[in-house]
C-alpha cells in the first residue's frame, strides 16, 4: 500500500485571476497557504486483477478504467494506470463545495500516489502541472490554477499566472514572530453551506470579461496581492488585515452569487465584535469564513457567531507528500 495527502488551501487575495479570461489578457496573482486539513489517498493491488475498486463519497467496481463514472479518477486512471487491477480510497478531513480547493487537493494527492505507485518520482512542479491540465484541458473545468499549486507545494506563497501559461510561484520567507501571530490570529468559522464553484466561476467570467468596470475591478484585488506581501514582509499584521477586508468589499462585487444576506450578516457581526478584516473563501456562495482577529478580543468574536462552527487550524508547509510506503514497494526504491 502506498499513502500520499495533499492539504486544503486558503486564499487572502488574488482569486479570480489565476483564471485564463484573466491572465491571458493580463498577470494574475494570489496570496495563498495551505493549512493542516488533507485529502489522503491509498492505493495498492485489488483482489481481482481484472478489476478496480474506488472508494469516495460512493464505491466504484469497474472492468475498465474508462467506465469509471468519477471524472477525475477516470481521467488519472486512463493515463497512468489504464491497466487496472488496484484498490483505491479517498477520505478527506473536510467535505468538498467549501472553499478550501478540495477538487484540486484530491487530484493531487491522487497523482502523487499513482505516480508512487507506479514508482515513478514526481516533482511539486509536475505534480501541480498535470492537476491543472487534468481538471482544466481534459475535464474542462471553468477553475484556475492556484488550488492545484498551492496543494503541491503547501506553505505560504505568492504565486503570478503569466499570459504565456507558466506560472511563479515565490515562497514567503517571513520572521517566526510574524507567522506565529497570523496563525494565531486567523479564525475559520464554517457557514454551514456546499455549492458548487463551477456556476458562480463560470458567472463571474462572463460578467467580468463583458464589463471594463469589472474588469478593473480584478486588476485592483490583483494590485492587493502585492500590498499584503508587502505589509507582511513589514510585519503589519493590522494592515494586512484591512486590506483582507478591502479584497472582501472588491470581490463580492463581481456577481451576485459571491454573497448572500445571511452571510453578509455574519461578516459585519464579525467585524462589530473585533475583527479587524476577512473574506469568504472560494468561489463564493457558502463555505468557511476566514476572520482576522486578535487574540484579546476573540472570545467576544466566538460568542458572536455561536450559531457557527469553528474549525482550528496550523499552517501546513510540505505540500503535497507521501506519508506510507507498504514494505514491498521501499524495497524496490517505490518512495520518494
Amino acid at each position: 500500500m502506498i499513502i500520499s495527502l495533499a492539504p486544503f488551501r486558503i486564499s487572502f487575495a488574488g482569486g479570480g485571476s489565476d483564471i485564463p479570461f484573466y491572465y491571458r489578457r493580463y498577470k494574475g496573482a494570489v496570496l495563498t497557504f495551505t493549512i493542516s486539513k488533507y485529502v489522503y489517498t491509498s492505493i495498492h493491488p485489488y483482489f481481482n486483477i481484472k478489476q478496480t475498486l474506488l472508494k469516495y463519497s460512493r464505491n466504484e467496481l469497474v472492468d475498465n478504467v474508462n467506465t469509471i463514472k468519477h471524472p477525475i479518477f477516470r481521467e488519472v486512471m486512463k493515463e497512468l494506470w489504464p491497466e487496472g487491477g488496484v484498490e483505491i480510497v479517498s477520505t478527506a478531513d473536510i467535505p468538498s463545495g467549501t472553499g478550501l480547493g478540495s477538487s484540486s487537493s484530491f487530484t493531487v494527492a491522487l497523482l502523487h500516489a499513482v505516480y508512487a505507485y507506479r514508482g515513478t518520482f514526481c516533482s511539486k512542479g509536475k505534480l501541480a502541472h498535470k492537476a491543472c491540465e487534468v481538471e482544466i484541458h481534459h475535464l474542462k473545468e471553468p477553475i484556475g490554477k492556484q488550488d492545484q499549486y498551492a496543494a503541491a507545494y503547501g506553505g505560504l506563497n505568492l504565486i503570478e499566472f503569466h499570459t504565456d501559461e507558466t506560472v511563479t510561484l515565490i515562497p514567503l520567507i517571513l520572521p517566526t514572530e510574524t507567522i506565529t501571530n497570523l496563525e494565531n490570529n486567523l479564525l475559520l468559522f464554517y457557514t454551514g453551506n456546499q455549492r458548487n464553484s463551477r456556476d458562480i466561476l463560470k458567472e463571474q467570467c462572463e460578467h467580468v470579461s463583458m464589463s471594463d468596470d469589472r474588469l478593473s475591478t480584478m486588476t485592483k484585488m490583483v494590485d492587493l496581492v502585492y500590498t499584503m506581501r508587502g505589509q507582511l514582509i513589514e510585519g503589519d499584521l493590522k494592515g494586512f488585515a484591512r486590506t483582507m477586508h478591502e479584497g472582501w468589499m472588491l470581490k463580492r462585487t463581481l456577481t451576485s452569487k459571491i454573497t448572500n444576506s445571511r452571510i453578509d450578516s455574519y461578516y459585519d457581526r464579525a467585524i462589530e465584535y473585533g475583527a479587524l478584516g476577512g473574506k469568504l473563501l472560494g468561489a463564493g456562495g457558502g463555505g468557511f469564513l476566514l476572520l482576522y482577529c486578535e487574540p484579546k478580543n476573540q472570545d467576544r468574536l466566538r460568542n458572536a457567531l455561536f450559531d457557527l462552527h469553528e474549525m482550528p487550524f496550523k499552517f501546513d508547509w510540505g505540500g503535497s507528500r507521501i506519508i506510507y510506503v507498504g514494505e514491498k514497494y521501499a524495497e524496490k526504491g517505490f518512495c520518494e
